[in-house]
């Protein structure tokens, strides 16, 4: 199931340059918490406030009721989900759950509420036709409602229906449209805990991608660094939606993740900037995690057929984007951007290992296409 992440854009994301970032919890916990208050209050009539839950590594965390109310044969319950300090979309939303009686041996079943979405398409941990809770928060959720059970002497045979307001228009900003998870956010977390700017929600998102394209039939995925050059490739090589893949800084996950789940092929497509790191060999292309090497930049330069006084020129620049500048004002910004492609395809194709065919696309900031290099 796709993480509930903003999609980026090209440039590189903002990050707290030093001290102690505050971890969070993730929406599963939140809605572990509330169902495990909602079904307390309908066995004893009274909400525990803050409300006790297990996390999978065996941790217990508390968390504070934002809402409460009793019914007839239904109980509902709020959290307040806290990301800490990653930025996710869902920080500050209201986690919510109702649970009401089910039949006698049915155990515990989900169903999604308001900005909860939907599963349409196979590929994703929970079949089509079910809501988006994957299983680790199904299996929180569960746990937590029999232990509550066991304490109370009672059945857990309860309809838990998760919802998040808003969540359908939060969801926008996620992966979710083009994987085929409709009327909103998926409920997710494996561990319960959100460590800021972990990655591992994006690399999450990224395997899911090509799980939803290999489970639908699409033979040509491509991974795009951000919003320019996902529509840049997507016009180039008329893709639809849900086959191209943002990958963000992550090609290397994207590259071992196809490796050992083959497609018939891919394309990386990416601003030259980052696709220089990627032909120097760097799997993560984030600027805190890698660098461009000028040096081998301006060789690259020469071999488009930059004379010695550019060449000489560009051993002074201090960006990739200046090395291209002055490349264009030489004629040879395009054979400068095939050079990096080239380089760019052969560091994929060895990542790959034959997995798949491998074209690589270099698009400019304005959405052009630079250069194109395939097998």
């Amino acid at each position: 199931m796709p993480m509930n992440e903003p999609i980026e854009t090209d440039t590189d994301d903002a990050r707290p340059a030093s001290g102690t970032l505050r971890r969070g919890w993730t929406t599963g916990a939140c809605a572990t918490a509330a169902a495990k208050a909602a079904f307390e209050a309908l066995i004893t009539g009274h909400f525990p406030d803050p409300v006790a839950i297990r996390l999978p590594r065996g941790m217990r965390a508390t968390f504070d009721l934002a809402e409460a109310r009793l019914g007839t044969d239904e109980a509902f319950a709020a959290v307040v989900k806290d990301a800490g300090d990653d930025p996710d979309v869902t920080h500050a939303a209201r986690i919510c759950c109702t649970v009401t009686p089910g039949e006698v041996g049915s155990g515990v079943r989900f169903a999604a509420g308001e900005g909860v979405g939907t599963v349409t398409l196979p590929g994703l941990p929970v079949p089509p036709g079910e809501p988006a809770i994957n299983p680790k928060p199904r299996e929180m959720i569960t746990e937590a409602l029999y232990e509550v059970a066991g304490d109370c002497d009672a059945q857990a045979d309860i309809l838990v229906t998760v919802s998040i307001p808003g969540g359908a228009e939060l969801a926008a900003q996620t992966a979710n449209p083009r994987l085929g998870i409709v009327g909103g956010l998926s409920v997710l977390g494996t561990t319960g805990v959100v460590i800021p700017y972990s990655c591992a929600s994006w690399v999450h998102s990224i395997h899911r991608a090509v799980d939803v394209a290999r489970a639908t039939g699409l033979r040509h995925v491509a991974g795009a660094t951000g919003r320019t050059s996902e529509n840049s490739v997507r016009q180039h090589h008329a893709l639809p939606d849900r086959a191209v893949i943002d990958m963000g800084d992550f090609a290397g996950a994207l590259l071992k993740y196809t490796r050992d789940h083959p497609i018939d092929r891919l394309t990386v497509a990416g601003g030259f900037g980052k696709l220089s790191k990627l032909a120097d060999g760097h799997m993560d292309l984030h600027s805190s995690r890698s660098a461009v090497d000028i040096g081998k930049l301006v060789l690259r330069l020469a071999d488009a057929g930059g004379p010695e006084s550019l060449v000489a020129e560009a051993r002074r620049a201090a960006s990739a984007g200046a090395v291209l500048a002055l490349a264009a004002g030489a004629g040879l910004e395009q054979p400068l951007a095939e050079n990096v492609a080239r380089g760019a395809r052969e560091v994929c194709r060895a990542a790959l290992a034959g997995a798949a065919d491998v074209d690589v696309l270099v698009v400019a900031r304005d959405g052009r296409v630079l250069a194109h290099v395939e097998p």
